[in-house]
């Protein structure tokens, strides 16, 4: 499967964003979906997560109440709406595919990525 990440920009502190990340290809029902970020010098960090079926969801402490991940089966899309954004969010955002039925934390656990978009978050 490829995916194909978007909707990364510059928004002030408070403000939101949503991106989407779309897959071609067949069975992207059956692939749990991850949200990762990554800054410059530090290691791609786990955000959040959501089962195949959208079923089940999974967040990382700091963005919880804040974050929202969904997804589209029909549309190919998994989606993570970003609200409250602060300077710390800023990163490089990668969705991700795996095959269940867990929710993985580990980038080393997703076999597809998508390519990765901006997020800045000025104060």
């Amino acid at each position: 499967v490829q995916l194909q990440a978007s909707g990364g920009g510059l928004v002030q502190v408070g403000g939101s964003l949503r991106l989407s990340c779309t897959a071609s290809g067949r069975a992207f029902s059956s692939y749990d979906m991850g949200w990762f970020r990554q800054t410059p010098g530090k290691e791609r960090e786990f955000v959040g997560g959501i089962s195949y079926n959208g079923g089940r969801t999974d967040y990382v402490d700091f963005v919880k109440g804040r974050f929202t991940i969904s997804r589209n089966n029909f549309k190919n899309t998994v989606y993570l709406q970003m609200d409250n954004l602060k300077p710390e969010d800023t990163a490089v955002y990668y969705c991700a595919a795996r095959f269940g039925p867990t929710i993985r934390i580990g980038a080393n656990e997703y076999s597809f990525w998508g390519q990765g978009t901006q997020v800045t978050v000025s104060s």
